[in-house]
């Protein structure tokens, strides 16, 4: 029986790859998207009738409890969950809604939506014979500056277009986290949890830049990141029987090779502590 795979972020760059692989592979896919016109446009790229779309804004929680209940509740199970959705805001924004006058954008889509995505969909995964969670980290996690739990959850700064980078690194540390601490939550069942780094890609690179669309081009042209690669590894999690066991991982797209997280990522009490803490903020949210 081929595998059931959700995967966010699927209407472009990485995810769109890497949908189109699983879905040669013979999978069912269930993407998610921000407006009919680009889960039309990507189901036709997807090109099967085995793919379906549901509609929401990861920038709203509520949108994102939604999704999760109406993937539940068509599904018989779900075998893989792939977060890969996510974004590198060049500016501060806040969410529209949530805690108490919204979130840090980047933190919300980054790392608070695929927490809460992976909550609602859990015991459909579990009720998979071996279900396989996947988040998209990042490298730039080296780069997060100093991390504070639970203020980085909530609060809001002023940040410019360089700047953006540690805040963006912070998120994507916050996803290697949750990964490992939930694939401790998971131990003693056949649901795992892995995290990846997919490397330097031109696909997608700065999109909210006015020249981002230019740059793509270029550095495509020149061969400068490989999107092909990083797909493949998300791929590779998803289904290949060389990752089946394996949970807690953090793995790299260059050399496919598991690596460690910068400290303190890898501390199972600073772990901890904010799967706690996500749980407080969360638990109005995700009933």
């Amino acid at each position: 029986m081929e595998p059931t795979i959700v995967i966010t972020g699927a209407t472009n760059g990485l995810g769109r790859l890497a949908a189109i692989k699983l879905a040669q592979q013979g999978a069912r896919i269930i993407i998610t998207a921000r407006s009919q016109q680009k889960a039309d446009q990507t189901c036709q790229e997807i090109g099967t009738d085995r793919v379906d779309a549901f509609l929401g804004d990861f920038t709203r929680l509520d949108d994102v409890r939604r999704i999760g209940h109406e993937i539940a509740d068509r599904y018989d199970h779900i075998d893989v969950l792939v977060n890969n959705a996510g974004i590198h805001a060049f500016q501060p924004r806040t969410t529209p809604d949530g805690y108490p006058d919204g979130y840090p954008e980047m933190v919300a889509v980054n790392y608070l939506a695929p927490w809460l995505l992976t909550h609602t969909l859990l015991p459909a995964l579990q009720r998979a014979s071996a279900a396989r969670i996947v988040n998209v980290a990042s490298e730039a996690s080296r780069r997060h500056g100093t991390l504070r739990i639970p203020q980085d959850l909530t609060e809001t700064s002023l940040f410019s277009a360089r700047g953006s980078s540690e805040h963006y690194g912070r998120t994507k540390l916050l996803d290697i986290m949750f990964t490992m601490e939930l694939a401790r939550r998971l131990a003693d069942t056949t649901t795992t949890a892995n995290c990846l780094c997919p490397g330097f890609n031109a696909t997608g690179l700065g999109r909210e830049l006015p020249f981002a669309g230019v740059l793509e081009k270029a550095l495509t042209r020149l061969r400068i990141g490989d999107p092909a690669r990083g797909a493949g590894l998300i791929v590779a999690l998803a289904t290949d029987p060389e990752f089946t066991g394996h949970t807690g991982g953090y793995y790299t797209a260059r050399g496919t090779r598991q690596i460690q997280p910068p400290p303190p990522g890898n501390d199972p009490n600073a772990q901890a502590q904010l799967w706690y803490e996500t749980q407080q903020l969360l638990e109005p949210v995700a009933r």
